[in-house]
């Protein structure tokens, strides 16, 4: 049984019954965990005696919670495990977030003056527990280790894409030399290759990161996922033709695409779900075609109820925007690579593609209005 206080939700939930006394430690420890997030940055911008001070008097003050539950519960080992990664492994991700944030906040690369133990936790972390594999403590640490262990200075000047590509490409290797466990490590390989490939792209990058990916992976079967991604994303080149999907018009007759295509468009989506991005960028569209009157701008919502969709635009007046709706998303977001709502694409008259891989809200948006 859970019982809650719903004015004041998290700090409030409780268990009762079996396990109850174990389920309130790990609620209690996560609490601890969020308010201690709660006043964390600045202590980011400490010098390395200082951040290290304050953290590990904080992870002293919740390691003597876990010794006292621990003794007066006495649980299993097997609970054992993952009450202590929960405690462990939130220290050890500020020890990784640490350079990282703290050059973000203050400009200066404290690597170098790290002491030598600083890391020192890494040799007793066994990264091939298959039972450590999808528990979140261990799951953001491992993220927040890959985003330390493959940032470099020596990028600084690249471009924001081949930054990204760069980045990524480290996060193989290291992933690669982290885990012998073979289902481990093209699991983790797996979720580096499509946190990559479902970004923004650059498409002359793809390929040779999934040159890398192959080249590391043991896992044919997600290859071939990872692969339709990697295959649907070069068919959104720019000069190639727009991939055909079905959409429905506001007097319910489904269409092609490319036969509502004739000058260049701008094609933008949204959901319900998100009504102040609905607004936002109908606005911005609007802005725009004044602007821009030899463009056309479509709004496209990935939501399949007909009913919704018309209702929600009659609440609002958007002019000289056509309006149409997806006939099958998935379709749309398997042959469009559509995997975020602000998504864009620029076709040119003809319906191929000027630009598949760019937001209304860039800062450098109508520089593809050209």
């Amino acid at each position: 049984m859970v019982r809650i206080n719903t004015q004041d939700f998290d700090e409030s939930i409780t268990f009762c019954g079996r396990g109850d006394e174990k389920n309130n430690f790990l609620m209690e420890l996560y609490l601890k965990n969020e308010q201690d997030r709660s006043v964390m940055f600045n202590v980011y911008d400490e010098n390395v005696g200082q951040f290290n001070k304050k953290i590990d008097s904080a992870f002293q003050s919740k390691q003597k919670f876990y010794d006292s539950k621990k003794e007066s519960i006495a649980w299993s080992e097997d609970f054992d495990k993952y009450a202590k990664a929960m405690l462990d492994f939130f220290h050890y991700s500020k020890k990784e977030l640490y350079p990282v944030v703290h050059r973000m906040r203050s400009g200066e690369n404290v690597t170098p003056k790290l002491p030598a133990d600083f890391y020192s936790f890494r040799k007793d972390i066994n990264f091939n527990n298959k039972e450590l594999t999808n528990f979140s403590p261990f799951v953001r640490y491992l993220s927040n280790l890959m985003n330390n262990l493959s940032a470099n200075e020596k990028w600084e000047m690249r471009s924001a894409v081949d930054k990204a590509f760069l980045s990524s490409s480290a996060k193989l290797h290291i992933a690669d030399s982290l885990f012998t466990n073979e289902k481990i490590k093209n699991t983790v390989l797996d979720n580096i290759a499509f946190a990559y490939l479902l970004e923004d792209q650059n498409i002359i990058n793809n390929q040779k990161f999934l040159d890398k990916y192959h080249a590391l992976s043991t896992d044919q079967n997600q290859h071939n996922e990872i692969k339709k991604i990697g295959d649907a994303i070069q068919l959104l080149k720019q000069n190639n033709p727009l991939p055909n999907q079905k959409l429905m018009d506001l007097n319910g007759t489904t269409v092609d695409v490319k036969s509502i295509i004739n000058k260049k468009t701008v094609l933008f989506f949204w959901t319900k779900n998100l009504e102040s991005h609905f607004v936002a960028a109908h606005k911005r569209a609007m802005e725009l075609q004044k602007k821009h009157p030899e463009y056309d701008f479509i709004s496209i919502c990935v939501d399949q109820n007909e009913t919704k969709w018309k209702s929600m635009l009659k609440n609002y007046r958007f002019s000289n925007i056509r309006e149409y709706k997806v006939e099958n998303f998935d379709s749309v977001k398997e042959h469009w690579v559509v995997n975020k709502i602000h998504r864009t694409l620029v076709l040119n008259a003809d319906g191929t593609i000027n630009n598949a891989f760019v937001s209304l809200f860039d800062i450098s948006f109508e520089s593809n209005l050209n």
